[in-house]
């Protein structure tokens, strides 16, 4: 079967930027459960692999994330869903 991205660029919300909704979904995900506080989150580079976009644009979509509270940074160990969660009124969704 063919590689494609889980975010499919026909899809695509042209009006807001491709970092904005790619951080938008990590959101989802730790939202969701599917990042649990405390997990390690995928790297920068996984992501744009994932979503089939460059490093640049995959490294502005997570560090939004982390500026939002959602995910704090370990040196050398990688990007963990932050524990507790930020309150929902206090950081921004990103939808």
């Amino acid at each position: 079967m063919p590689w494609s991205p889980t975010l499919n660029l026909m899809d695509l919300d042209r009006t807001r930027p491709l970092w904005r909704q790619i951080a938008a979904e990590i959101i989802r995900r730790i939202k969701n459960g599917t990042y649990p506080p405390g997990s390690r989150v995928p790297s920068t580079l996984e992501i744009a692999q994932e979503f089939g976009v460059v490093n640049a644009t995959a490294a502005k979509a997570m560090r939004h994330v982390r500026e939002q509270g959602w995910t704090r940074g370990e040196v050398g160990l990688g990007t963990f869903v932050a524990d507790p969660l930020p309150p929902a009124d206090e950081a921004e969704s990103t939808s």
